[in-house]
């Protein structure tokens, strides 16, 4: 297949451009854009065959359900059969934004959409060319992240263009995602709701407008073992993930350091290839050449929009295990340490 690269200013958005790639989604092809969380790859959500090509593109399992983004409020009552109070008020607080709701479908939306749930997933983003393609299109996108399945999620063109080039029709270059983690993921079918996926809208910001959100445990520990098909993208066991093997070490921040340290030590004395992540206020602790700091503990969301980048930076490297040190998870840190623990595999030491 032939993937044609489309570079758009977000900023000075090519109208010209837009209609091409929504001409493509259309016609039943697939485009990868950016999103404010991360890129997304893009297909008509009412065209089963097209979303079939979304699968075989990502290689992608059938049981992990996808995200259907919308242009607007208006557009989801097209898509479910009623819209909860909660919703209602969670989409006035946060749409356009990082914030998926897990609603009852109706019939229109295909079951491969689902993975033959009864319901469906739903966003409006945020960013200016994703919007603008929605609109475009006039056309609800299925769109789970843009990259091969289980590798860390494309926060950067080139992530996608490593990924997929030749296996999808058009890959929109918007230069990079600014929240760096996916949406949260929260389910308004039960009551209280239940936080599926943590990200860009953090669980305090969800209980400040709904008052009480459960957590699903599998955001802590993993919980899925292959017979339960998950409510939504990202709950499967191990996802995110780098070439190398990546370690969390979790505790006080010295005797963190300290143990990464020790371990460093003995993966030397192995001849095993190690990288360090850590942050601004902890960098100086570990050898400078095997360090990369993800941001600051004091601006977490610097550390969220760099993590899947700095795992795809070790990709291109020969190094065989990431030792990466735990952050505190209130705020967007939960989402933070759902995804290093993911990619860990909850491969977790505590000190």
């Amino acid at each position: 297949m032939k993937t044609e690269i489309l570079k758009i200013d977000l900023h000075n958005i090519d109208s010209q451009k837009i209609k091409y790639a929504a001409q493509v989604i259309e016609e039943g092809g697939l485009v990868a854009f950016p999103t404010e969380t991360v890129y997304g790859l893009g297909a008509n959500a009412l065209n089963k065959t097209a979303v079939e090509k979304i699968f075989k593109a990502k290689g992608r399992p059938s049981d992990n359900p996808l995200i259907v983004h919308v242009a607007d409020k208006k557009s989801v009552g097209n898509l479910v059969l009623r819209i909860p109070e909660k919703a209602e008020k969670l989409m006035d607080a946060f749409w356009p934004g990082p914030l998926t709701l897990v609603m009852d479908k109706q019939s229109i939306v295909p079951d491969i959409i689902t993975a033959g749930l009864d319901t469906v997933a739903i966003r409006v983003p945020s960013h200016p060319i994703a919007l603008a393609l929605i609109r475009e299109a006039k056309l609800p996108i299925a769109a789970p992240s843009a990259n091969i399945s289980g590798k860390p999620s494309p926060t950067d063109s080139k992530h996608v263009i490593n990924d997929l080039y030749g296996k999808v029709d058009v890959i929109i270059d918007g230069g990079f995602s600014n929240i760096g983690v996916e949406s949260t993921v929260v389910d308004m079918v039960v009551d209280p709701p239940m936080l599926l996926r943590p990200g860009g809208i953090t669980l305090e910001q969800l209980e400040d407008v709904i008052g009480n959100v459960r957590i699903d445990p599998g955001i802590a520990q993993k919980n899925l073992d292959g017979k339960v098909v998950p409510k939504s993208p990202g709950m499967k066991y191990k996802h995110y993930a780098p070439k190398a093997k990546v370690v969390i070490v979790e505790g006080e921040i010295q005797k963190v350091a300290e143990k990464i340290n020790e371990l460093v030590k003995e993966c030397e004395s192995r001849d095993i290839k190690v990288g360090i992540l850590a942050t601004d206020e902890t960098k100086h602790f570990y050898p400078e050449n095997l360090t990369v700091s993800l941001g600051s503990r004091l601006n977490p969301e610097t550390i969220a929009a760099n993590l899947f980048n700095a795992f795809r930076d070790y990709d291109k490297t020969d190094v065989q295990t990431i030792f990466a040190e735990a952050v505190d998870s209130s705020g967007i840190g939960l989402a933070i340490m759902n995804r290093m623990n993911k990619a860990a595999g909850y491969n977790i030491i505590k000190v």
